[in-house]
């Protein structure tokens, strides 16, 4: 199904006078953490209304994540990061990305690896780009598409089933992104969850 993209402006949720965005070492932003409390109805809407990110402006950096689906908890990913990486060719720079392993304490608390940030490994790769319209995989036509199918991660990974949609909350910021992730079945794209992305480093 493709959802054509609106040209209205998103209502934001907002704490007056706070930044988006932390330093390195700081926790994560109190626009952030009231976000986490958005109800199914807030995330679609951040999904349909929010404008694509810029791909160059993700490279380099990592987000702390937080995931809205209720089971999430427990499986020991409530809390995640995503780090994207910029690569020159010939044909120009192309994009990708990772997932680090990732300690589950209090949503409040600051974002670290698993055991710790120096030893935290990367797993589940994915090829990070705009959303094709010819694709199947073309259900947010405003956000660029997190394909772990082109990742170069084990054949019998089932992260490779994973596709996520990424798009701005705030209009022209890549700090705070929302995102949705889908099961890619055969033909079949089943909806997991929305989560939450915030830049970390």
């Amino acid at each position: 199904m493709i959802t054509p993209t609106p040209t209205h402006t998103p209502r934001q949720m907002s704490c007056p006078g706070e930044p988006v965005g932390s330093p390195a070492g700081a926790g994560p932003s109190a626009r952030y953490l009231l976000l986490q409390q958005a109800c199914l109805e807030d995330q679609e809407k951040m999904m349909l209304r929010g404008e694509r990110p810029d791909l160059e402006a993700l490279a380099e950096h990592e987000y702390r994540g937080f995931n809205y689906t209720p089971i999430a908890p427990l499986l020991g990913i409530r809390k995640f990061i995503k780090g994207f990486v910029r690569q020159d060719g010939p044909a120009g720079p192309s994009y990708s990305g990772y997932n680090l392993p990732t300690q589950q304490n209090e949503p409040s608390a600051e974002w670290h690896g698993k055991p710790d940030d120096a030893r935290a490994r990367r797993f589940g790769f994915y090829a990070a780009l705009p959303v094709d319209a010819r694709s199947r995989d073309n259900v947010y036509l405003n956000a660029v598409l997190l394909d772990y199918g082109k990742g170069p991660n084990p054949a019998l990974d089932p992260s490779r089933t994973l596709r996520d949609y990424l798009v701005r909350v705030d209009p022209g910021s890549d700090l705070l992104l929302c995102g949705k992730a889908y099961l890619a079945l055969g033909p079949a794209r089943v909806p997991v969850g929305c989560f939450l992305l915030e830049r970390l480093r």
